[in-house]
């Protein structure tokens, strides 16, 4: 009777020792074919600004209201920049008709027009030379006076310069106008399509668009507030996929690698199991923060690790507790390692 009772005490003694075991290895999320670590849901935010300084005319979505890539959030008053735009677009159009006119060169009843002046100008010129020919035969014969063969010299002197100058602007309408008068009229014609591109941009800016999918999270303006591009209108939550942000134990790093799948639960959703990818291990060890959620309080050497997981359903929410169960036989081919999943910020 005795051996018996001894047998029952060391076969308590065992259990006991067994549960015990058990029951630390649980609680320190270790198992021989997979590691649970503690942490805590993180969601990337993104601050909407307008770009441009205006009064808020209306904004378009309330918040958590949910958005999509390219929706319209919010305009400002566009009074002042629809006008400045259109006299952006007037001296555009002016200016290329300048263009198009020096390019074009000059009219062809221009040409003809500076060539009948230089006839004309020849016309006065032999007439100018004959009469100084009459009046100087009439002076050698003691007919006239010499005022006035200096008056018809005269004449004949004007005559000339007028000829050569209509000689010299008929030249020049055939050549047309300057290369250089071209090349600056093209260029201010850039200086004004550089300022209607920056109207129109300043007018596109008076409108604040989703860049991404996500839930509004705080409406921090009002319509008739004055905008800036430092003060944020709106905060966007980027809720899926979302990460946990979990830490594993220097012992255990070398079973953790990016790419590997895992498991998500939280005690809100428990009987819900969240398909989830390692995405992230930080390079750099750090002490566990007191903030972490782990069942030994004690201080030692832990990594980052950022497991993603999809939210369609928007369960999972910013700071609430999760587990991520890692397994380890997994292989190491690239298929196991998903092909698409967004970039970790440090």
């Amino acid at each position: 009777m005795k051996r018996v009772r001894i047998a029952i005490l060391i076969l308590l003694v065992g259990g006991l020792a067994a549960a015990y075991w058990i029951w630390q290895h649980r609680e320190s999320g270790t198992a021989q074919d997979r590691l649970v670590l503690f942490g805590n849901v993180d969601i990337r935010q993104v601050q909407l600004a307008f770009n441009g300084s205006e009064r808020i005319a209306a904004l378009l979505v309330e918040e958590g209201d949910r958005v999509k890539a390219g929706q319209l959030l919010a305009r400002l008053d566009t009074q002042r920049l629809e006008p400045k735009a259109a006299s952006r677009e007037a001296q555009v159009q002016a200016q290329r008709q300048v263009v198009a006119r020096l390019e074009a060169g000059n009219r062809p009843e221009d040409v003809r027009k500076a060539k009948a002046d230089l006839e004309a100008a020849r016309a006065d010129l032999k007439n100018a030379e004959l009469t100084y020919g009459r009046v100087s035969q009439l002076i050698a014969q003691g007919v006239d006076t010499a005022q006035r063969r200096d008056d018809a010299r005269a004449a004949l002197d004007v005559a000339k310069a007028r000829e050569a100058a209509a000689s010299e602007a008929y030249d020049l309408m055939v050549l047309g106008p300057r290369k250089e008068d071209i090349a600056a009229a093209k260029a201010t014609l850039q200086v004004y399509e550089a300022d209607l591109a920056l109207a129109r941009r300043e007018l596109a800016d008076a409108q604040l668009y989703a860049p991404t999918n996500g839930v509004i999270r705080n409406r921090v303006l009002e319509p008739g507030d004055m905008a800036s591009p430092q003060k944020p209108v709106f905060t966007l939550a980027l809720d899926d996929p979302i990460w946990v942000r979990a830490y594993v134990p220097e012992t255990d790093l070398g079973k953790v690698r990016s790419g590997m799948k895992a498991e998500v639960t939280t005690d809100s959703f428990p009987t819900n199991r969240y398909p989830a990818w390692i995405g992230f291990v930080s390079p750099t060890a750090e002490f566990t923060p007191k903030t972490v959620e782990t069942t030994e309080v004690r201080a030692k050497l832990v990594y980052e690790v950022r497991a993603f997981v999809p939210n369609p359903q928007g369960e999972l929410r910013l700071g609430m507790p999760a587990v991520v169960t890692v397994l380890f036989n997994q292989p190491q081919s690239p298929e196991a390692q998903p092909q698409a999943r967004p970039a970790a910020s440090p």
